[in-house]
């Protein structure tokens, strides 16, 4: 049972003395808490924001040297295009009018975010904000090398603006027909999806499968220039593994904001025992995903070609899979779940890195295996291991939980499994139904893929008026004249000349030089030439 402060200042006191000072400390206490509260979401809002630097670093790693200035670029402009898309419409659309009494399709209030002024309520927009802005960001690194900047610009602001937020409405407002908030969720308790594997992740995902779709393979990955196609796909190294890696482990810490702070509130014992465990099955989801994916790896990699390897990519993707795979349940798991989901999330990246190729579709980052395999499978896994204490503190007492604990009671109905199933097809029906049109229009405008020249020479250089490294060094003129120069100023005399030499005694440096000289069989002048 919750306190009710009005109620209580509103009692009659026989010492109005006490009464006051009372009302005064509880309303201090309140301000207190709800000054709290808005700094745990700056906090976690901040590390969130924070993986647009991962994502950019692993973007530019993964990708060649000729196109790091383009991805940086889109990279920025990602957060650019989801701050203002969310600020103008799409916060409007994924939270405006809510109401736990009714359900409804889209938010209709606080547009530009008119009439938002509190505290609470605008540090929610910069939570809500920042996730905005990494949905938007997935999509990057899969149409990386290839897309042109209109598209992506359009892209960006159309997904965050309306895309994005419709799905957002659904599963998080009160008001959304799938919520577990709302006063009659669907199945009898909503879709349950704590940080946004589903809502956030399995939504960047199917929006870089069909981008990558409709926009084409990269140059040569999969056909030749004649377009036959290719015996065995050809893969495009990364141009810096240490990019690579310092992208992976900003994106895991960014996910400490990511996840913990989706509790929002901090200021009572039962949000921080959800916050700790969210923070620690997020930590052994990585952990167990990362090692799953790689030994895997080696294991397969053995079995064909009989040596051991163990290949750095499937480390870092393991591991961002085990991260997205734990995003929806990670405050309802308990810690044993946690580290299962990790390790078939590891599995299902490799079983989707391997999909896409077969079906040719080129996908730079490999983001699609890790956002949209890891998400679905989140979402599936919140269904089947929910534990029934966690998910009343996150999600209310509604009676319906993990598949495994009904089925062990034998007294289940399946019907959060269901609720989550159902989830992940409204979210893939969605997102195709909106972004499949908007991309083939914006393809049949010409604004989606760049010349075949300017992608053979690199969008550095074909679009950003030079390349991302300057790389070249002195000419050879120049070093030819730093040889001659500490010829002149390090030469050591042998000392067989000095042996040789006459009975008088030398006293300039410059007598030495002269015997040395003639003694290789060439003239000072010779050497003063650079001959």
């Amino acid at each position: 049972m919750s306190f009710d402060a009005e109620a209580f200042c509103a009692g009659n006191f026989t010492d109005q003395s006490v009464e006051a000072g009372l009302c005064s400390t509880i309303e201090a206490v309140d301000d207190m808490a709800n000054g709290l509260n808005v700094f745990f979401l700056l906090f976690a809002a901040s590390f969130v924001f924070m993986m647009q630097s991962g994502f950019a670093m692993l973007c530019a790693g993964s990708i060649r040297q000729k196109n790091v200035k383009n991805i940086m670029l889109k990279n920025i402009l990602d957060s650019c295009g989801g701050a203002l898309g969310f600020w103008s419409l799409g916060y409007a659309f994924a939270y405006g009018g809510q109401n736990p009494e009714v359900k409804s399709f889209i938010g209709n209030e606080g547009f530009f975010l008119a009439n938002i002024d509190s505290g609470s309520e605008l540090i929610s927009w910069f939570f809500q904000f920042a996730m905005a802005a990494t949905a938007s960001t997935i999509v990057a690194g899969t149409v990386a090398e290839r897309c042109k900047m209109e598209a992506y610009l359009c892209y960006s602001y159309f997904l965050t603006a309306f895309v994005y937020p419709v799905v957002v409405h659904s599963v998080w407002s009160q008001s959304g027909f799938l919520s577990a908030f709302n006063a009659n969720p669907a199945f009898g308790c909503g879709m349950h999806d704590f940080a946004g594997s589903g809502v956030i992740h399995m939504t960047g995902g199917v929006t870089a499968l069909v981008a990558a779709k409709i926009l084409g393979p990269r140059i040569g990955r999969f056909y030749d220039r004649d377009g036959n196609e290719i015996l065995e796909p050809k893969a495009f190294p990364p141009h810096s593994v240490a990019l690579q890696v310092l992208g992976t482990f900003i994106l895991w810490i960014g996910w400490y904001g990511f996840n913990p702070g989706s509790t929002l509130y901090i200021n009572t014992a039962a949000y921080g025992d959800v916050t700790g465990l969210a923070a620690v099955n997020t930590t052994i989801a990585a952990a167990s995903g990362c090692v799953s994916a790689m030994f895997t790896d080696m294991f397969m990699y053995r079995r064909k070609t009989g040596e051991t390897a163990y290949d750095l990519t499937m480390v870092m993707n393991g591991a961002l899979t085990g991260l997205v795979s734990i995003t929806a349940g990670c405050a309802v798991m308990a810690p044993w779940a946690a580290f299962v989901t990790g390790i078939m999330g590891g599995w299902v990246y490799i079983f989707y890195s391997n999909l896409i190729i077969r079906f040719k579709i080129d996908d730079a980052v490999d983001a699609i295996p890790v956002h949209l395999g890891g998400g679905s499978w989140g979402v599936i896994a919140l269904g089947l291991f929910a534990e029934p204490s966690a998910t009343a503190k996150a999600f209310g007492d509604h009676g319906h939980y993990g598949w495994f604990y009904e089925w062990g009671q034998g007294s289940g109905d399946g019907n959060l499994l269901a609720a989550q199933i159902c989830g992940c097809l409204w979210v893939t029906g969605w997102v195709c139904a909106t972004m499949i049109p908007f991309l083939l229009l914006v393809n049949m405008l010409g604004w989606f893929r760049v010349d075949t020249i300017e992608e053979e020479v690199g969008l550095d250089i074909s679009h950003h008026k030079g390349a991302a490294y300057d790389l070249s060094g002195p000419d050879e003129s120049t070093v030819e004249k730093f040889d001659l120069h500490r010829s002149h100023h390090k030469l050591d005399v042998p000392k067989d000349i000095e042996q040789d030499a006459p009975a008088k005694k030398e006293t300039s440096s410059e007598a030495g030089y002269d015997a040395f000289v003639a003694s290789v069989g060439v003239s000072a002048d010779d050497v003063k030439k650079g001959e």
